[in-house]
């Protein structure tokens, strides 16, 4: 008996072990393979917050990942690609995706048994990932992942089944509400141990199989999963953006408000399937199990969907931001997914340079449009962006990304030196403000400013180019007459040494500004062209 049950265990771990690699590898060939599609299409179909629930369970479902969808829908709102409350809508849409794992353990693991049948499948996979490149190797990398989730899930049963008689409901806690609710602890402390609800629902299918558990007992195990993979999000989401903590919360507030509900539903979901099926649900149990666990999570999705907009209010406002508002896009999770880490820090450098330009109008005298920005904090934002963009890493240092990089470090190096000339508002950029022969160029330089803000908000970026290269064209040609002009008039006396220093001292923060406002829109224009690739 000893013996039985050290195999018996190992088998059932061992199943275990290779039904997370079977997840893990799976989903990696999945990422590769379909990751940028899914990404994409997320952002074109998620125009509301049902739409976004769509897309949500979709891509779960395709990337058998909840938390990679989770990712791009908090990128996604980081880098200004759709709202809080249409990401919302992917997370709760999420946690119907990731019910698919359950059907296709229920439907092919026990129905099928595909466990041996799905050997040459992973030789399959495993060649082609050896000998192949690009989305054919992604794909063999896939097939390998889900063959090995039923080898896994077959060695699983083998252990299980060693356990028949031996272990009963009985020594669970009993069907009762106290029972059921230690049985939902037991369910987060398995996807805790796990880190991954996946696993344990694997797991709970085979017990109820090998009828280790019997139906309530295994529901109450589902719900406590589910409940479970919202603490791995929350604790992930400690030190993260804000947005990356209200999506952390709200996982949790609505997987829990699931949980409660669901609780509920036990006895009503029995009694339907007694009443229009007697008998069915023990001969089907792990099918009833399953789609237990997509009942309550669609119906959850039904319910708090339409007051998604209220939802994100009360999020919004139990989790205020407190990050510099420059810099609160910049996540550190984001840097997994480097399209979305790059459009948060190309985001963050335009938010910057707009304060820049806003700045260098009021100190101009333009205080209707203008507005003063504390150059300190401004300062470390610009400072902090760079760091991020100089943590960024593209898998391939010849693609898109890599050329994004390149251009987003000389948007944020003239960004620091256009910092320096408005740290030099006490004295040229005041000289600009009150030489009547620099009016000219004065009221050029803030006009030009205002067009190319309206611009950036509008997303014309070509515009933007065009209005500061226009302007830096017409300041340079302007001054270098000025410059010269000038000089003769301190060689003659007209004016004295000092009034001519400062007088030049104008004319080259003028040329000097605009010259790298010119040169911002120019790579900020490539690095969206970069993104578009």
């Amino acid at each position: 008996m000893e013996n039985l049950s050290i195999i018996t265990i190992i088998k059932a771990s061992g199943g275990l072990g290779l039904f997370l690699l079977g997840m893990i590898v799976m989903t990696e060939g999945l990422r590769s393979l379909a990751g940028d599609t899914i990404r994409n299409a997320l952002m074109r179909f998620t125009k509301s917050p049902y739409s976004g629930a769509a897309t949500g369970a979709i891509s779960t479902a395709m990337l058998q990942s909840s938390s990679a969808t989770t990712v791009m829908a908090v990128g996604f709102v980081g880098a200004g690609f759709m709202t809080f409350p249409e990401s919302l809508g992917i997370i709760f849409g999420a946690n119907i995706g990731s019910t698919i794992t359950g059907w296709m353990v229920a439907l092919f693991g026990f129905k099928l048994s595909l466990g041996t049948i799905v050997l040459p499948v992973i030789f399959l996979g495993v060649i082609l990932k050896l000998f192949s490149h690009g989305k054919i190797a992604a794909f063999g990398y896939a097939l390998a992942g889900f063959g090995l989730i039923f080898v896994g899930i077959s060695m699983m049963q083998e252990g299980m089944s060693g356990y028949e008689g031996i272990i009963t409901p009985e020594y669970l806690p009993s069907d009762s509400w106290i029972g059921r609710l230690k049985l939902v602890l037991l369910g987060i402390l398995s996807t805790l141990i796990t880190q991954a609800s996946s696993a344990g629902i694997a797991v709970t299918l085979t017990a109820l199989y090998a009828n280790a558990i019997n139906f309530e007992q295994a529901a109450a195990l589902v719900i406590g999963m589910d409940v479970g993979t919202t603490v791995t999000a929350l604790i992930a989401s400690i030190g993260g953006s804000v947005n990356v903590r209200r999506t952390g919360f709200s996982h949790v507030i609505y997987n829990l408000f699931t949980a409660v509900m669901a609780l509920f539903l036990i006895a009503p979901y029995i009694y339907l399937w007694d009443t229009l099926a007697p008998g069915a649900l023990n001969q089907n149990a792990e099918i009833a199990l399953v789609a237990f666990h997509s009942s309550f999570n669609i119906l959850g999705v039904l319910i708090v969907l339409p007051f998604t907009h209220h939802f994100s209010h009360f999020m919004e406002k139990i989790i205020p931001s407190k990050e510099p508002i420059f810099t609160e896009k910049l996540d550190r999770r984001l840097l997994e997914e480097p399209h979305l880490a790059l459009e948060a820090a190309r985001i963050s450098a335009q938010d910057e340079f707009i304060a820049l330009l806003q700045h260098i109008n009021f100190i101009l005298g333009d205080v209707a449009s203008g507005k003063k920005s504390d150059l300190a904090s401004l300062q470390s934002a610009l400072g902090k962006t760079y760091q991020y963009v100089d943590q960024i890493n593209p898998r391939q240092e010849k693609d898109a990304k890599w050329k994004e990089i390149i251009s987003l470090i000389h948007l944020l190096d003239h960004a620091q030196r256009l910092h320096e000339r408005c740290e030099e508002e006490e004295y040229r950029a005041r000289l600009v403000q009150k030489s009547p022969d620099l009016h000219k160029e004065h009221q050029q330089l803030i006009t030009v400013n205002n067009k190319i803000i309206n611009a950036l908000f509008e997303k014309r970026f070509s515009d933007a180019k065009r209005y500061a290269r226009k302007n830096e064209k017409f300041i340079t040609k302007s001054m270098l007459p000025y410059r010269n002009i000038i000089a003769e008039k301190m060689a003659k006396d007209e004016i004295s040494i000092p009034s001519g220093t400062s007088k030049l001292e104008a004319e080259r923060w003028l040329v000097r500004v605009s010259h790298h406002i010119a040169r911002i829109t120019f790579h900020m224009e490539k690095a969206v062209l970069y993104t578009a690739k």
